[in-house]
């Protein structure tokens, strides 16, 4: 089937062109970063987790959504998510290879991610983590394509499928909260030790990356003959849960603030200081944690009103809520879990240009993958309806 993605208008091929130049240009960069090593990169001793492993937290997030559909659909028979689940299904795949690609880059030498299978310590969260995320991509890769492949050829998927497409569904939970672990097993970092944290984590998943998935459907159905909500009923319901997972996550964010705040341990309150009104004239990270508070709001309240239901504001409003997200999970929690360092001082992080270059190609990489993986199935569809 892969043959299809070979076939497009000219904005497809200046598109996968686009794509392709981004990537060589971070690929160089990466090269310049494994000769020299990570110093290449704005992390330091005090903050050794920076861009990367911010963004593999976030992309985790958007490759659970996929279980947002899976559930209602196979689970529970909602037939109204039915032409979305494979979009679903193909945008996780793209996902997982990204959060895979940003370990890989953070870690200096590839050959040390060697060292998890060689050397798996049973205790370690990032074993399990490790674990999860490939088995979620083989998951999504077997039942997406299998699904994919038998409705090309008019017949019913086969019923050995039927038990993999039930694990993702655990399966998608585990590996946003396997990931949540990784922080919140920390003791020495105050801003992650959290209970709350796999709760967060699943919360903001649930919210953006179901709101990416719209995004998509939106262009899929400008750019194709292929409409992934012909009734006009499976958007409104996705719609819903986003809302009801942002409300959630801010209310669990909002928990946390007066949780740190009320008890006045000094510890607690250093990092929300931080990302809210600074430290010491060190004010990096205000204006993203300010800019994702408005966002989040302002999401939330497009979604709860009737501008939900207008063409306008719809995308502004899941926009909204993605970029909040983003800005939340793949910028200031990392970054704010290491304010102060051990002796209570602040060093801030800024990500070089060899660095972000590295990001944005991993991001291309990921936008390739969905893109040819949505041509397949978008080719197939269009197929099939003639």
């Amino acid at each position: 089937m892969l043959e299809k993605a070979l076939s497009g208008s000219k904005k497809y091929w200046a598109w996968i062109i686009f794509l392709l130049a981004v990537i060589v240009v971070g690929f160089f960069s990466y090269m310049r970063q494994f000769n020299y090593g990570l110093g290449l990169t704005g992390m330091s001793r005090d903050v050794s987790w920076g861009l990367y492993i911010a963004q593999f937290t976030f992309l985790v997030g958007v490759a659970a959504s996929a279980v947002m559909l899976v559930t209602p659909y196979y689970l529970h028979d909602f037939k109204r998510f039915g032409r979305m689940v494979i979009l679903g299904e193909f945008l996780a795949i793209g996902a997982v290879i990204m959060c895979i690609l940003f370990i890989f880059v953070d870690v200096g030498q590839p050959m040390r991610i060697l060292n998890v299978l060689l050397y798996p310590q049973l205790h370690s969260v990032m074993f399990y983590d490790m674990c999860v995320l490939c088995g979620y991509l083989a998951i999504n890769l077997i039942v997406g394509w299998t699904t994919l492949g038998a409705e090309r050829k008019g017949v019913h998927y086969p019923n050995w499928v039927k038990p993999i497409i039930y694990l993702s569904i655990p399966w998608a939970f585990s590996i946003h909260t396997v990931t949540a672990f990784l922080y919140a097993g920390l003791p020495g970092r105050h801003f992650w030790l959290t209970a709350i944290m796999a709760a967060r984590f699943l919360a903001s998943a649930f919210a953006a990356g179901p709101s990416l998935l719209i995004i998509l459907a939106l262009i899929v159905r400008k750019v194709s003959k292929f409409d992934p909500d012909p009734d006009r009923n499976a958007i409104p319901s996705l719609v819903k849960i986003i809302r009801y997972a942002m409300i959630a996550n801010v209310f669990f964010y909002l928990c946390e603030v007066f949780t740190a705040m009320y008890s006045h341990i000094p510890d607690e309150m250093a990092a929300f200081k931080y990302i809210f009104v600074g430290i010491d004239g060190h004010t990096s990270l205000v204006p993203f944690m300010w800019t994702a508070a408005v966002l989040a709001f302002l999401g939330i309240g497009l979604l709860i009103f009737p501008t939900r239901k207008s063409p306008v504001f719809l995308p502004i409003a899941l926009l909204a809520i993605y970029f909040a997200n983003w800005i939340d999970k793949g910028i200031v929690l990392i970054l704010a879990g290491f304010v102060p360092n051990s002796f209570d001082r602040v060093v801030e992080y800024f990500p070089t240009a060899n660095e972000i270059s590295i990001v944005l190609a991993i991001y291309a990489i990921g936008a390739l993958i969905v893109t040819v993986l949505y041509k397949v199935a978008i080719s197939v569809r269009e197929q099939s309806e003639v």
